[in-house]
């Protein structure tokens, strides 16, 4: 398994102001660490600058002490990505989402029949595998987006405000199956908001007024 580290980096979108300055945080194999902060903090930044869809301004981002690269190099060195919109494709179903994005990160047809139907049942959405995306409920939407993200089994799993729709009883459900992602050995980071969600991570770095600090290093 891989560790993921950000050093020293200023993030910003587009050359525009920075939205965090001097960040340094690493991401270990078989932990969880929380990322917390208001609504605008730049959680969501700095989980696209450690999926690798946008570059620091200034500093580094490192897996396993080499250069991450782009989204593609990110993808090819185990490096998921859960976003907060969910990035599902509409006009497939849900199973569908699941097994093109086993495919395409090298699975085989049958590895990603089984896959799908593995990470589908745990988050309560057997029932749901064909139907279309457009036909589920926000909530459903999202522990498919979850369920793709789980069946990737990656190194790095980055979960970005995933928990947001859902009601409590799946929002454990949910905290439970990053846990056994951890257990499992990857590095999990989870952008969220809720405080029983955080409590549940072994550590938490704090967003506030531009900087990162440790709440619980």
């Amino acid at each position: 398994m891989k560790t993921l580290s950000v050093e020293g980096a200023d993030l910003s979108w587009n050359g525009g102001p920075a939205v965090l300055t001097g960040v340094t945080v690493t991401a270990r194999p078989g932990e969880m660490l929380a990322v917390t902060g208001t609504s605008g903090a730049g959680k969501t930044t700095l989980l696209s600058v450690m999926a690798g869809l946008l570059r620091p301004a200034t500093g580094r981002v490192l897996i396993d002490g080499e250069s991450l690269g782009d989204r593609d190099r990110a993808v090819s060195l185990g490096v998921v990505l859960i976003p907060q919109d969910n990035g599902l494709a509409a006009i497939l179903t849900a199973a569908e989402n699941i097994s093109v994005a086993v495919i395409a990160t090298g699975g085989t047809p049958a590895e990603a029949r089984r896959r799908t139907a593995e990470s589908l049942e745990p988050l309560g959405l057997a029932g749901q595998a064909d139907q279309l995306i457009e036909e589920l409920s926000g909530g459903q939407q999202q522990r498919t987006a979850i369920a793709r993200g789980l069946a990737l089994r990656g190194d790095v799993l980055l979960a970005d405000e995933v928990t947001s729709e859902l009601d409590a009883a799946n929002r454990q459900r949910v905290i439970e199956l990053l846990r056994a992602e951890a257990t499992r050995g990857a590095a999990v980071v989870f952008a969220t908001h809720d405080p029983e969600a955080a409590a549940a991570c072994d550590r938490e770095l704090r967003l506030a007024d531009g900087s990162a600090v440790w709440a619980r290093p």
